[in-house]
C-alpha cells in the first residue's frame, strides 16, 4: 500500500460494517474534529495472529469510559472487528488503528451527550516504524513540551488529544535530523518518547520511569515482564535527565515501534548493546509465537 491513507484500496470497518476505504469519512461538523474527543488503540497482527487483541479492545472502552464516552462495543466485538478487516484485506501481518469518537449530532459546544459515540477500524502494511534503527539505534531529540499533570488531564486514557504535544516534539525532532524526541513530565523527571515508554541499563539491570503521568503500554508491560522472567533486575522509578549520561544502552517499546534500540538522546549517546539485542530478538519470537 501506498499514497495517500485517504487514497487506497481495501476495507474499513465502520459502525458495525465493512465499507470501501474511499467511502471510510465524517462530516466536517463532527465533534471530535474540534474538541478531540476521540480515543484509538494501535495494534499489530503477526503471522495472523493479533498481538494482546483483547487487552488493547479492553484498554480502548476503558479510555472512552475515561472521556466520559462510552462506547458502545464489546471487547468481544470489538476483536471481530478487526479479525474481519484483516481477513476481508487478505493481509496475515498488518498494523490495526482502532478508533473511538464523538461524532456529527445535536450537539456542537463543548458538552456532546447528545452526539453518537461512533467506532472505526482500519489496517495496513506497516514496515519498522523507526526503520533501520534496530540495527544502528534511534537518534533522539529532548522535547520541550512535557508529559502533563494527571489532574489535568486523563493520563491513562489513549486519547487523541494527548498526542498534540507529541506531533510538535516530533516535527522539532525530525528538522533536525532525529526520529523522534524524549519528554519529560511536569516535574522534569524523563517521562517516554512521543509515542514510545523507554528503558535504559546500567550494570546489568534496567530503569524505566515509572509510569504515573503517561500511558503505562502494553508492550512496556511485557517487555517489563520478559526482561522478570530472564532474571533482570527492572527498576521502575523517576530518572532525571542528567542520569542518561550514565547509562549503557536505551530501548523504546511499544505496538508501532515493538523494540528499538536507542543510539543518543541529544548529547548522550548509548551502545546498541547486548542486552538490546537480546530483548529485541525475544519480543520478536514473543509475538511471532
Amino acid at each position: 500500500m501506498a499514497g495517500a491513507y485517504d487514497d487506497r484500496d481495501g476495507k474499513i470497518w465502520m459502525d458495525g460494517k465493512l465499507v470501501e476505504w474511499r467511502d471510510a469519512k465524517v462530516h466536517v461538523l463532527t465533534h471530535a474534529l474540534h474538541y478531540a474527543s476521540s480515543v484509538f488503540e494501535g495494534e499489530r497482527c503477526y503471522n495472523g495472529k493479533i498481538f494482546k487483541s483483547s487487552e488493547h479492545s479492553a484498554r480502548l472502552l476503558r479510555s472512552g469510559e475515561l472521556l466520559d464516552m462510552p462506547i458502545p462495543y464489546t471487547v468481544e466485538q470489538i476483536d471481530a472487528a478487526k479479525e474481519a478487516v484483516l481477513k476481508a484485506n487478505g493481509w496475515d501481518n498488518a498494523y490495526i488503528r482502532a478508533l473511538a469518537w464523538r461524532g456529527a449530532g445535536e450537539d456542537m459546544g463543548v458538552a456532546s451527550k447528545r452526539n453518537p459515540v461512533r467506532l472505526a477500524v482500519a489496517a495496513w502494511e506497516w514496515g519498522n516504524y523507526y526503520g533501520d534503527a534496530k540495527m544502528k539505534g534511534a537518534k533522539l531529540d529532548i522535547a520541550k513540551w512535557r508529559r502533563p499533570d494527571p489532574a489535568t488531564i486523563p493520563s491513562e486514557a489513549k486519547a487523541a488529544g494527548l498526542y498534540m504535544i507529541c506531533t510538535m516534539s516530533k516535527h522539532a525532532a525530525e528538522a533536525k535530523g532525529c526520529s523522534d524526541a524524549m519528554m519529560l513530565d511536569y516535574r522534569g523527571y524523563v517521562a517516554e518518547a512521543t509515542g514510545a515508554n523507554i528503558f535504559f541499563v546500567k550494570d546489568g539491570e534496567v530503569h524505566t520511569p515509572l509510569a504515573d503521568c503517561f500511558l503505562n503500554g502494553l508492550t512496556r508491560q511485557t517487555v517489563i515482564q520478559m526482561l522478570r522472567d530472564m532474571q533482570i533486575k527492572v527498576h521502575e522509578r523517576h530518572i532525571m535527565p542528567d542520569e542518561l549520561e550514565s547509562f549503557e544502552q536505551c530501548w523504546l517499546t511499544g505496538t508501532a515501534a515493538e523494540v528499538t534500540p536507542v543510539g543518543s538522546i541529544g548529547d548522550n549517546t548509548f551502545e546498541v548493546g547486548d542486552l538490546a539485542k537480546r530483548v529485541v530478538a525475544e519480543y520478536e519470537r514473543l509475538v511471532r509465537a
